[in-house]
């Protein structure tokens, strides 16, 4: 049901502005008589008297827009008076001037853009981020313990998850991983014609190409992409059976959740990224050779032959190698901000935002690490 009209009405009395306010003062009229209040622009300093005599009915939020324009007119420098307020209406007023809702809020300068409060956030985040290397390294060493009781005894391993885990991250990434390997072969190849072009040397985009698909770009790109594909997975999955107490009814039964959610899928993910990795590498090469043919007119026993003269195995098992150590950090990672998930849907959505963002820079890390060991071991 639709409320009663509610006016505004300005007029003039002996130099004083006069705001009459009549009718049902309600909220299903606040938007219009809020912006009715807006467009009052009063000289500066003349008195202005509020009306209230007129008011049929009146809530909170009719009482919060009167005084908050008196408020505002007061802060301008013009005098404001309410005049005839029905003795009904005026705990409503009292209370809603009470609640401290109408004050002008301060502003003040945050303490982190002084010298001293940047210091001190500076100081907490570096704590931060040690305990939170802490705590991960804990739960690496935990991880590891549980895998060598495994070892101990291999019965226990869950062979059924583990190879369920390897086609959720293995098999169904193949399509994925494989298009942008591709693509990226293709666009390598591309910019190394345009440029090697110049300088007569266009044979040298089969080097450029086999050296920076095999040795970095084939680990990497997939690496990425698996921490951005399976890493989320794993965190959204064992966040989401924190939430619904899956994890503590483990716990009842007396199982392991280290050993039946993390040893699965860290033994599937140090399985599959090899593979994935050599597969994105064929394919990089692939769409490579196509560009090559179409830029350059390099045929395919050519690009076979400058191939096999650019690079040797050692170049490609440099490459495979890190994959190992890429996944392991993946599903660290993965698992580890699962269980941080706290009882809540948003915590589930944090941190699983986090472990991508934390998995690719630590992934991106390790292999500037392994390009320094390289160039020190001078392979």
């Amino acid at each position: 049901m639709a409320a009663a009209a509610a006016t505004l009405v300005a007029t003039e009395e002996d130099k004083t502005l006069v705001l009459k306010a009549e009718g049902e003062w309600l909220l299903a009229t606040a938007a219009e008589l809020d912006r009715r209040l807006r467009q009052l622009d009063p000289p500066p300093h003349q008195p202005i008297a509020i009306d209230l005599g007129g008011l049929d009915r009146i809530d909170s939020a009719g009482a919060w827009l009167l005084l908050r324009a008196e408020l505002e007119l007061t802060a301008r420098g013009n005098p404001v008076e309410l005049r005839n307020l029905d003795p009904t209406f005026a705990p409503l007023f009292e209370q809603v001037r009470a609640g401290g809702s109408l004050s002008p809020v301060a502003h003040p300068r945050p303490d982190h853009h002084t010298l001293v409060g940047f210091l001190a956030r500076l100081g907490a985040v570096t704590l931060g981020l040690c305990a939170r290397t802490y705590r991960l390294l804990g739960f690496f060493g935990l991880v590891c313990a549980t895998m060598m009781r495994l070892t101990l005894r291999p019965g226990r391993l869950r062979l059924t998850a583990m190879v369920a885990q390897m086609e959720q991250t293995g098999v169904n990434a193949l399509a994925i991983v494989g298009l942008l390997a591709f693509l990226v072969g293709v666009v390598i190849a591309y910019q190394g014609a345009d440029q090697l072009r110049r300088f007569g040397a266009e044979i040298y985009t089969v080097d450029l190409l086999a050296v920076g698909i095999l040795r970095e770009l084939g680990v990497l790109m997939t690496a990425i992409i698996i921490a951005g594909r399976s890493g989320s997975a794993f965190t959204a999955e064992i966040g989401t059976m924190r939430v619904t107490e899956e994890i503590d009814a483990m716990r009842t039964l007396g199982l392991d959740p280290v050993e039946v959610l993390v040893v699965p899928r860290l033994l599937a993910l140090l399985l599959t990224l090899p593979m994935l990795t050599l597969y994105a590498d064929l394919m990089g090469l692939l769409g490579g050779s196509l560009m090559a043919r179409a830029a350059l007119g390099i045929a395919f026993p050519e690009f076979l032959s400058e191939l096999r003269n650019a690079v040797g195995t050692r170049t490609l098992w440099i490459g495979v190698v890190k994959a190992p150590f890429f996944a392991a950090i993946i599903a660290m990672i993965g698992c580890y901000e699962g269980f941080q998930v706290s009882r809540s849907a948003e915590s589930v959505g944090r941190q699983t935002t986090l472990a991508v963002v934390e998995a690719i820079f630590l992934v991106i890390v390790a292999d500037a690490a392994f390009s320094v060991f390289f160039s020190v071991l001078r392979v």
